[in-house]
């Protein structure tokens, strides 16, 4: 059994020094990491707030990810895949199911078709000239419509390497939108090619 919420900040800080601040990861000294050790500080860790707060989306009739079913690069009748503008690496995309579904309560015939999608779209991102990798991620603590992400890492890249590449992100300037628009239309190209559906949402 795990522990209890206080058991598990209890169990933490007792490795903590007196501000309750943890020692550094062991990955702040790798060589991918985006920050030097020198002068780097861990953030006081907070006891446990509990109940935690709800996340976006979890009343499904005011979830704004169920507002946007019709909004994307790619659609099939359950699941569409968006690009996300803004980020510093050559391409990220979002799949999401078009109906309000969080990973835990995904139907398995959803679940399969998770699967293969993420493989593909893995693919066609690979696909791309210079592009090395495609990451994929799922995080669920921000919304309850469940979302992945699929990151582009850059080829030649070496310090952009795993799991710091969402870091690495979010400081790089933003990469040319002209560029990953391109990009991601050949991804959903492809997309329909390895998987059908179609380009614009269809009920």
């Amino acid at each position: 059994m795990a522990l209890t919420p206080d058991e598990f900040y209890d169990h933490a800080v007792a490795t903590a020094d007196g501000e309750r601040r943890l020692p550094l990861a062991r990955m702040t000294g790798w060589d991918i990491s985006p920050f030097e050790p020198d002068g780097l500080r861990v953030s006081p860790l907070r006891p446990p707030v509990l109940p935690e707060p709800p996340r976006h989306g979890e009343d499904p009739s005011d979830c704004g990810t169920c507002r946007k079913r019709d909004e994307g690069i790619w659609f099939s009748e359950r699941w569409r895949l968006a690009r996300i503008k803004g980020v510093g690496v050559p391409l990220a995309l979002m799949l999401y199911p078009r109906d309000h579904y969080d990973m835990a309560d995904l139907p398995d015939e959803l679940a399969a078709e998770l699967g293969v999608l993420s493989t593909r779209i893995v693919r066609h991102v690979q696909a791309l000239p210079n592009i090395s990798r495609a990451h994929l991620y799922r995080i669920g603590d921000g919304g309850a419509h469940l979302h992945v992400w699929f990151f582009a890492r850059p080829e030649g890249q070496a310090q952009l390497y795993g799991s710091w590449l969402v870091v690495w992100d979010d400081l790089l300037p933003e990469y040319p939108a002209d560029l990953a628009e391109a990009d991601a239309a050949i991804v959903a190209d492809a997309l329909v090619a390895s998987s059908g559906g179609s380009r614009t949402a269809t009920d």
